[in-house]
């Protein structure tokens, strides 16, 4: 909370009355409670805003271009991780799936062939190993089958070559066929969906958005000057927009690096469960700087008078004038001052609904 504070020591007065005296005198009013404003330390409070988040959040966008076919997900669809969001028309891709396995067929076909001549070439270089060790083959004759066998083993090695290269392009397609499904990442829920069937879609262009389910929490940039007065796992009072009440908080992250064009700091608090926190609300924390000297005083001290807030201030000469404050946040049943009010001046507690501007307010024993 931001504020200032006073301690006001209350006077005692007596019975009321007015003075009947001449009209040129002011009225008179006594048995009114008075204040001594003075100051002492309080807590000095600075707030930061920031936006509700989810602790994941994805723009879901598909890995191939085509036609939409169909969407079974709408705005708040809950879904699970890996289940269907969108379906692309994925003929070509297809197309290309059934070529790219005709290939590879062809290409292990001749990867067999090249198997089997390398094979028989193997084999008929043993026989001749043997041959020559009887000498019953020649020199040329045996170096012409060793050469076979070594011209059958390259074949076999560019067949095989092949044939990866054909079953990669299998693989690839396989691939693309499968981006035609749009799947969630995690779980979570659709927030937005950017496309109806019939829409073209194309890579990088986003389809959903998915938020994941859980607890939220709320993302707020702090100052670097403030930053020392941050700690993971400190507790912290926090307001959402539409809630009624200050909830608890607690710092879990503090991001490492500053903004470079405002040189803050991107804080991370968690929130506990409420059932109006929704992703995107506007929220802001409250963070301590220690104390300093302020100035507080009674709620029952403030005069309300459409945006204004003012009060009942009493002169040297004991007139009372109103004057109208700024106000920062309650404590308690006190409220801090900003600006309008001096130490050591006197206010009126309460006015009890009579109009006091410009009357003598005396003070009994």
């Amino acid at each position: 909370m931001v504020g200032m504070s006073v301690f006001v020591g209350a006077l005692v007065v007596g019975c009321s009355s007015q003075n009947n005296g001449a009209s040129s005198a002011p009225a008179v009013v006594r048995g009114v409670a008075l204040s001594l404003v003075r100051t002492e330390p309080v807590p000095n409070i600075f707030m930061v805003s920031g936006t509700v988040q989810p602790e994941n959040t994805a723009q879901i966008a598909p890995r191939m271009m085509g036609t939409v076919e169909s969407i079974p997900v709408i705005e708040g669809s809950v879904v699970r991780a890996g289940q269907l969001l969108a379906r692309i028309d994925a003929a070509q891709a297809q197309e290309a799936l059934r070529q790219a396995q005709a290939g590879a067929h062809a290409a292990q076909q001749q990867m067999n062939v090249a198997q089997s001549a390398q094979s028989l070439a193997a084999s008929t270089l043993q026989r001749y190993e043997l041959l020559r060790a009887r000498k019953s083959v020649s020199a040329q004759e045996y170096d012409e089958v060793r050469q076979h066998l070594q011209v059958a083993q390259a074949q076999l090695e560019a067949a095989q070559a092949n044939a990866a290269q054909a079953n990669a392009a299998v693989a690839q397609a396989q691939t693309t066929v499968a981006y035609a499904d749009v799947r969630a990442p995690f779980a979570g829920v659709i927030t937005r969906r950017f496309v109806d069937p019939g829409a073209m879609a194309a890579p990088g262009a986003p389809l959903f958005t998915l938020e994941s389910t859980g607890p939220l929490h709320l993302e707020v940039n702090v100052d670097e000057s403030d930053l020392a007065w941050l700690r993971v796992g400190a507790l912290v009072p926090v307001r959402i927009d539409g809630a009624t009440k200050t909830a608890q908080g607690r710092v879990v992250r503090i991001y490492p690096a500053a903004d470079a064009a405002s040189r803050s700091f991107t804080v991370k608090i968690s929130l506990p469960q409420l059932s109006m926190l929704r992703s995107g609300l506007y929220g802001s924390a409250e963070f301590s700087r220690g104390s300093k000297d302020g100035i507080l005083i009674p709620e029952s001290a403030i005069l309300h008078e459409g945006n204004l807030t003012g009060l009942y201030v009493i002169g040297t000469d004991g007139i009372a004038q109103l004057r109208y404050v700024t106000l920062g946040q309650a404590m308690g049943d006190k409220i801090a001052v900003l600006a309008g009010l001096s130490p050591g001046e006197t206010i009126v507690v309460a006015s009890q609904g009579r109009g006091l501007d410009g009357k003598r307010v005396e003070v009994q024993p």
